[in-house]
């Protein structure tokens, strides 16, 4: 494979059942959302996503050191606004005649698995990578963790298997027009979706609190 030409692989816009997965990029303001879903995630899980058995204590101080200034943290909302995809694009640090990098790491609760979430937070992050002028991808992680794998191979990424890890690399167009764009459009989209669902759920609590919740075992 032309690794040269692995980002043609990855589509302008994600899709889940016909449908676009409206990305939102995160600030700090969200840090809560984040460890209520990164906690929700089982042991095998939280092994998967970060290379190792990782108890809440652990995920609490991951959370509280996102340095929102440095790196870029996405996600997917649900209707009810929980959190159930997110990516964290870590950049590397820099060093002289070398290519500017950045990590990718990504978990979805399992009511958001198949569908597309995903590679909705990968293609968002490699554009945001190319407008930030990120030349290569990476991602590390373990050989089993066989969704990983899937989501690299299907962005057209290159993978090296080592020791039980696996990483996997893309290497990434300069940024043009089009995806100075795409980003933005794609941002001032996933903002109106958020705002949307903001508004539903206020209207449903203020049903629920003049009728009461509905049964929904009935």
């Amino acid at each position: 494979m032309d690794i040269k030409n692995a980002n043609n692989n990855l589509p302008s816009s994600p899709h889940r059942a016909g449908q676009a997965v409206p990305v939102r990029e995160l600030h700090a303001g969200y840090r809560q959302e984040i460890l209520n879903h990164l906690l929700q995630l089982n042991d095998d899980d939280r092994r998967l996503r970060f290379g190792t058995q990782t108890p809440d204590e652990v995920i609490a101080r991951y959370v509280e050191r996102l340095d929102f200034n440095k790196d870029v943290i996405f996600g997917v909302f649900d209707l009810n606004l929980k959190l159930i995809g997110m990516a964290h694009l870590a950049y590397l640090p820099e060093h002289k005649g070398q290519a500017r990098a950045a990590e990718f790491g990504v978990s979805v609760l399992p009511e958001g698995r198949s569908q597309g979430l995903g590679t909705a937070l990968l293609e968002r992050s490699a554009v945001h990578s190319r407008n930030t002028r990120i030349e290569t991808l990476y991602v590390h992680c373990l050989a089993n963790n066989k969704a990983m794998m899937h989501l690299a191979q299907k962005a057209g990424m290159t993978v090296e298997y080592a020791y039980g890890d696996a990483d996997a690399c893309l290497k990434l167009p300069p940024a043009n027009p089009g995806t100075i764009v795409e980003e933005a459009a794609n941002e001032q989209w996933a903002d109106m979706d958020y705002a949307l669902k903001e508004n539903l759920k206020r209207s449903n609590q203020a049903w629920w609190w003049f009728f009461g919740r509905p049964d929904l075992a009935r």
